[in-house]
């Protein structure tokens, strides 16, 4: 069993010691932004107003932004912000995915794709967890890929502008905007988001198995209340 960790409390809150804190105004706009979720893919789907489901979609893309910054400005950070803000990424982008593929506008390649990184992330961070205690960190190829992704399915979602595109792969269907047809502007973002996902299920890899070795040749530190570390008032030295 590890020691409890002292920390000052003006550091609770912050990025690198989140609170145990549920009921937040961060936490409260990324569940807002879930229910926004499931809203838009109803309308999408069933084909309800697209320029309403398109508005409802931005609006929750938006919130990823402004969770994120209104926890750190307030020292609100949570660990369970920081659990369910990934979790609340991938299921706006999912059905943003699924919609259009369900209206046959994105190859269904991208979705398994897409997909399948998720389900092979989170099947390695249960492993992983095992070892490592503490979540491995969002990296930056994993935020520029979510921020691709969403930009192309926006776009894509709005189905303008529409471009010529590129003859690189004559008569593939399934590569919409490289088989010399109109495509959506949206797809080369889809496309650039796809490259960065797998590129960052690389990195997550590679960061698990350190984790793995590390824990294995360094038990002791692996602390078990660093969910709950020691508030101290003092100044002392962490």
């Amino acid at each position: 069993m590890g020691l409890k960790k002292k920390i000052k409390r003006e550091l609770i809150g912050t990025s690198d010691y989140p609170s145990n804190k549920i009921f937040t105004i961060s936490n409260f706009i990324t569940a807002i932004r879930l229910v926004l979720t499931a809203v838009f893919l109803y309308l999408f789907v069933t084909d309800f107003n697209r320029y309403v489901a398109l508005a409802i979609y931005a609006v929750a893309a938006s919130t990823d932004w402004l969770d994120g910054q209104i926890a750190r400005m307030t020292k609100t950070v949570s660990w369970l912000g920081k659990m369910m803000d990934p979790v609340v990424d991938r299921a706006l982008l999912f059905t943003g995915v699924v919609g259009l593929v369900a209206r046959g506008e994105l190859p269904i390649w991208v979705c398994v794709l897409i997909i399948g990184r998720d389900v092979y992330l989170a099947c390695g961070n249960l492993i992983v967890h095992r070892f490592h205690k503490r979540p491995i960190d969002v990296v930056y190829t994993g935020k520029a890929a979510t921020a691709l992704l969403m930009t192309g399915f926006s776009l894509m979602l709005l189905g303008l502008p529409m471009v010529s595109g590129f003859s690189w792969f004559p008569d593939a269907s399934y590569l919409p905007g490289l088989n010399g047809q109109e495509a959506p502007l949206g797809i080369f973002f889809v496309y650039l988001g796809v490259i960065f996902s797998m590129l960052t299920a690389v990195i997550y890899t590679i960061k698990g198995a350190l984790a793995i070795k590390h824990a294995r040749e360094h038990p002791e530190d692996e602390d078990a209340d660093f969910l709950n570390p020691e508030i101290v008032e003092s100044e002392e030295t962490l």
